[in-house]
């Protein structure tokens, strides 16, 4: 425990760090002294100057929405993580492990793929409109897929049939999309890639607020399951004799996760690995299994690596921003890799 408030300290002086790089860096350079001007401006609601307009937009409309979305979007998707791990006691459990992922990428396809072909024109093609109805058939889905999970969660004992069944559900939304590609104008096709390789850029102005805003919200109330999420480390029946509601505890943990998912894929895409190699480095650094370090742990490692993430999508040379996922793994696997491999090494005694 005496490692706890250090770590914390750093991770929390790193976040900041990286916070002011992500405003300071990207594809337009903007000195240091302009950026700071721009978010005084922008904090006492000043209308930008005629000729620092362009650079006012790129601060103020595309970085700034840009690192606070990538930082409630990492921590949400790494306590999701957690949540998934903790539940299955399974170290490969992710935010998509019972498809909820699957089922807002669905949602987009009948959106993005489908409405076209009913409707003569796609609804991805309309501007607001369209961006509004994507959002929404993300999230509904994804809790659709949720509350199937939950209505089974409610059915079955074991939490590796409820594994199973959750990727079936996957597997199964997948073909479904397989089919709308199939069916499918080459046009629409690329737009619905494009939304899959996930994006912190896309949410901006109104959105950006009601998106943190709800992750504010969703994150605090997660942390009130970590006693139930101790005792489900123990296993099943050491939780009952200690008078945990399993089957209860278990259907709200899979509901905050996958309500944590849904609204992160509707805003941004679906993030990979985030969620799944997260907990595993937050665990590494502070060396315990207890959810009370754990959950804050997890977010602020989940907000550290998107915001390096976000900052290496948007380095100087590449046109626009990459998409997320062809970052996270590039970032986060060599992390983990040596995470794991100095684990063992300490262990070994070498």
């Amino acid at each position: 425990m005496k490692r706890t408030l250090p770590l914390t300290l750093a991770l929390l002086m790193a976040i900041a760090v990286l916070a002011v790089v992500n405003l300071l860096i990207g594809s337009v350079r903007i000195p240091a002294t302009d950026v700071v001007a721009i978010l005084a401006h922008a904090a006492m609601g000043q209308a930008p100057q005629a000729d620092g307009e362009i650079w006012y937009n790129i601060v103020v409309n595309s970085r700034l929405p840009q690192m606070l979305t990538a930082v409630v979007a990492g921590a949400g998707l790494a306590v999701s993580g957690l949540q998934m791990q903790t539940v299955f006691r399974n170290p490969l459990a992710g935010p998509s492990v019972l498809g909820i992922s699957n089922g807002s990428a669905l949602g987009v396809a009948f959106v993005v793929l489908l409405s076209g072909r009913l409707g003569g024109v796609a609804l991805s093609r309309l501007g607001y409109l369209g961006d509004a109805a994507i959002s929404l058939a993300a999230i509904v889905g994804a809790l659709a897929v949720m509350l199937l999970i939950v209505w089974v969660a409610q059915k079955v004992s074991g939490n590796v049939t409820l594994l199973i069944i959750g990727v079936m559900i996957g597997y199964l939304a997948n073909a479904i999309i397989g089919v709308l590609k199939f069916l499918s104008p080459e046009e629409d096709v690329k737009a619905f890639v494009v939304w899959g390789l996930g994006s912190f850029s896309r949410v901006s102005g109104d959105e950006m607020l009601l998106f943190v805003a709800m992750m504010c919200v969703l994150l605090p109330l997660s942390c009130l399951l970590v006693k139930a999420m101790n005792l489900l480390l123990l296993g099943d029946r050491y939780a009952a004799n200690l008078g945990l509601d399993v089957r209860r505890s278990r259907m709200l943990v899979i509901l905050s996760s996958g309500v944590l998912v849904a609204i992160v894929t509707a805003y941004c895409g679906p993030i990979m690995f985030i969620g799944l190699a997260v907990p595993h480095l937050a665990r590494a650094l502070f060396r315990t299994s207890d959810h009370r370090v754990l959950m804050p742990a997890t977010m602020l490692c989940g907000a550290a690596l998107a915001l390096v993430c976000s900052l290496i999508a948007r380095m100087p040379g590449f046109e626009g921003a990459l998409p997320v996922n062809s970052v996270t793994a590039l970032v986060g696997a060599p992390v983990i890799a040596a995470v794991i491999f100095r684990r063992r090494r300490d262990e070994a005694g070498v």
